[in-house]
């Protein structure tokens, strides 16, 4: 069928005396720009389908030689379609060629359509010194030719590439002058987009500095939205849950931020799947078959000056037509196959836009969740800090019997809940990847031995028995993250004590390998506890994971546990083992290696002190409070008075430096989050002038927060809010003890 076609087209280019009338030449030139001019409508309404067969028809309308001069204008239009598609190396690939065309002696007009189309294609592709150069090109012919409708788009490419840029107060002020100039001229499309940018850039301000900037956004907002809706102009509509998202978070508004987020990636993916099928419904096709009519027509146009004299009679003149329709035959089938490979080519780099874009929402939507689940995680903790601390105020008071049951019981669930919102922090600071693998010196059978003392009273509650088997000859010190494997152990015991009742538990570590100055450490857990099925084996390292629903009753928990073990393990570059039978216990088992000391070094660290709390020594200390929560400030103060401490409160960093200069304190109490300067920045500054009093960071963790710059800005210690009273007492007992020592060279 497709030989007859071409061998139609062939006979039918041998009668060049057949040709339009002047009338219809005419008609068909009107009927080319109102085709292009109802593509462009349909592309600002995101109506691709329509836009693509438009522009279908103008181009084959413009194939004929007759209209050759109009083909380089569909082809703009066809380029300005694949930049509405987002298909930005296409459009760009097309104005290029489209620019090449009209350098030719074009008129200005239609260069400045494509310096302005070729601007926006680099700025959407993050190109703005390239963009720059197009825009300058687009207002020197503004000003030549005198095109006053292009000069708004002059402004409005300025403001996009110094929004791109961070230049907010700039692009603000280009994308103003851009919009009169819009309103003017009825680009209803470009004027609403120019709102839509000027919002963008007001809400990316500094809005301590420019105190307006919100207002502003939300009119500039207003503005489009009333010009999208109108002319039903989808893109906009889309792009304005991504302000309103950007708006809310200046607001503090985190839930509705985050709704509109999620509303915004929606209907970005719906826009997606749109052109989508736009790109499916052919444009590619359609312009390469455009191309190779054109060559075939040109081909044809030479055969047909030679057929004049077959027409006359000369057989070899038809055996000529017959060589060249099997060879404009065989032509065909060779460019066919390279087009199929060319399309194959683009299809498979179509994909590879898809999965990266994919890859990039999700990694957005990972980071949102992040930010929303730090900010819930923090601000929990300053209401949980008053219910812990006024539970521990209202126990220290002899309440009655029935009380105090109450009392416990308040303290259980808050307790519970803490540990709740401290996994969800920890689990959410390793995927954000925001956690960091120290390599300090310590001594690591001190640090085993210190979370079985902290961990035995609870497995002594479920009737269980703590095993510790250590192998004398690993190396006294080693070089590591003290702090990691401690949560490591802490969380993998503890799951052993929580699913074991009346049984054993051994703790086993041991040297697996030893090269040079590196030593493998296995550290095994055995428990007989319940055991885990091996269906569940595969899943239970998994966020929110328990062996079954039986178990999550019985036992209760989040099965965050064992999630944070395995990925603490994996940041150190080592791997979690199981091995359990239902009924028989379980068996956990990982392998670190660790650099490992020749002789100790003589050198003291809080954390090696042991202690036991001394009320005596807390007896009439001196205590600095600086907290600038007044439920927060009465809380502390009256749970150290309860010690018989010597209690001062003010409530922000300024005058708490102050204090340590004027008067002499045994402890300092230090909250980091406060108005003027924070407490890290308040702490550096005590220590230019007093490197002795001890100084605990009191405060309620948040994500960015990162423990080894408390240390550095010269903390003892670090308490995080809300916190257990006996832990409170024993790091304010540590502090003091070690004061002999601490920050003294």
């Amino acid at each position: 069928m497709k030989y007859r076609i071409l061998l139609f087209l062939l006979i039918s280019l041998l009668f060049p005396w057949c040709s339009f009338s002047t009338a219809l030449v005419n008609d068909t030139i009107v009927n080319i720009k109102k085709l292009q001019q109802s593509a462009e409508n349909a592309m600002e309404t995101q109506n691709f389908l329509i836009a693509v067969h438009h522009l279908n028809n103008a181009t084959k309308l413009a194939l004929s030689p007759n209209y050759a001069e109009y083909k380089p204008d569909v082809e703009l239009s066809i380029a300005e379609l694949f930049y509405h598609l987002q298909y930005f190396d296409k459009a760009k690939q097309e104005t290029q060629k489209v620019i090449a065309k009209f350098n030719n002696g074009t008129s200005d007009f239609k260069m400045a359509k494509a310096y302005k189309l070729y601007s926006l294609i680099e700025i959407a592709k993050g190109n703005y010194k390239s963009a720059e150069k197009y825009i300058k090109k687009l207002d020197s012919l503004v000003s030549k030719s005198n095109l006053p409708e292009f000069k708004g788009q002059v402004f409005f490419g300025t403001g996009l590439v110094q929004l791109g840029e961070g230049k907010y107060y700039k692009s603000v002020e280009n994308l103003n002058r851009a919009i009169p100039i819009f309103t003017e001229f009825r680009d209803l499309f470009w004027e609403a987009s120019a709102y839509v940018a000027l919002a963008d850039a007001y809400s990316l301000m500094d809005f301590e500095k420019e105190t307006n900037a919100i207002a502003r956004a939300q009119e500039a907002l207003s503005n489009a939205l009333e010009i999208a809706k109108r002319e039903n102009f989808s893109k906009i509509l889309v792009e304005s849950y991504r302000i309103s998202s950007q708006i809310s978070i200046s607001q503090k508004k985190t839930i509705q931020a985050e709704q509109e987020l999620q509303t915004y990636l929606f209907k970005k993916d719906s826009l997606k799947q749109i052109h989508l099928s736009a790109i499916e419904a052919g444009i590619q096709a359609e312009s390469a078959i455009g191309d190779l009519n054109e060559i075939i027509a040109n081909q044809q146009d030479d055969l047909s000056k030679k057929d004049k004299s077959l027409f006359f009679g000369k057989l070899t003149g038809w055996l000529s037509i017959a060589l060249i329709l099997i060879l404009s035959l065989l032509t065909l089938s060779l460019y066919k196959n390279n087009n199929l490979r060319a399309k194959a080519n683009e299809l498979l780099q179509d994909k590879n836009t898809e999965l990266q874009e994919a890859k990039e929402k999700a990694e957005k939507a990972s980071q949102a969740k992040a930010q929303f689940l730090s900010t819930i995680t923090h601000e929990l903790r300053t209401p949980m800090y008053t219910v812990t601390g006024l539970t521990h105020l209202l126990l220290e008071e002899n309440p009655k019997p029935e009380q105090r049951e109450h009392l416990n019981s308040l303290k259980f669930s808050g307790e519970y809940l803490l540990s709740l919102i401290n996994n969800i922090l920890d689990l959410n600071k390793l995927e954000a990847n925001k956690v960091e693998i120290e390599k300090i010196p310590f001594n690591l059978r001190k640090r085993i031995d210190g979370v079985l003392i902290a961990l035995n009273k609870s497995a002594e509650a479920k009737g269980n028995k703590i095993n510790f088997e250590y192998d004398n000859n690993l190396p006294t010190e080693v070089i590591g993250d003290s702090l990691k494997i401690s949560q490591i152990l802490i969380n993998l015991i503890s799951n052993s004590i929580k699913f074991t009742e009346n049984g054993t538990i051994w703790v086993r570590v041991f040297t697996q390998e030893r090269v040079g100055n590196i030593t493998s450490i296995q550290f095994e857990i055995e428990d007989t506890g319940d055991g885990i099925s091996k269906k569940k084996q595969n899943s239970i390292f998994e966020s929110f994971s328990q062996g079954s629903l039986q178990i999550n009753r019985k036992y209760g928990g989040t099965g965050l546990g064992l999630s944070i073990v395995k990925n603490l393990l994996e940041l150190m570059g080592s791997k979690i083992y199981l091995e359990s039978k239902l009924g028989e216990g379980s068996k956990f088992w990982f392998v670190i290696n660790y650099e490992f000391i020749e002789e100790k070094k003589t050198h003291t660290n809080l954390n090696q002190i042991n202690v036991t709390v001394d009320n005596d020594i807390l007896e009439n200390k001196n205590v600095l409070i600086v907290e600038d929560n007044k439920i927060n400030q009465m809380i502390t103060k009256k749970i150290l008075e309860k010690k018989k401490m010597k209690c001062t409160v003010v409530d922000n960093g300024i005058d708490a430096i102050k204090q340590i200069q004027e008067n002499n304190f045994d402890v300092v109490l230090m909250d980091i989050h406060m108005p003027g300067i924070s407490g890290i920045e308040a702490t550096k500054k005590v220590r230019e002038f007093n490197t002795t009093v001890p100084i605990i960071a009191l405060t309620a963790v948040t994500i960015e927060e990162n423990l080894e710059d408390f240390y550095k800005a010269g903390f003892n210690e670090f308490i995080p809010k809300p916190f257990n009273a006996d832990d409170f007492f024993e790091k304010i007992n540590r502090v003091l003890l070690g004061n002999d020592f601490i920050y003294k060279s």
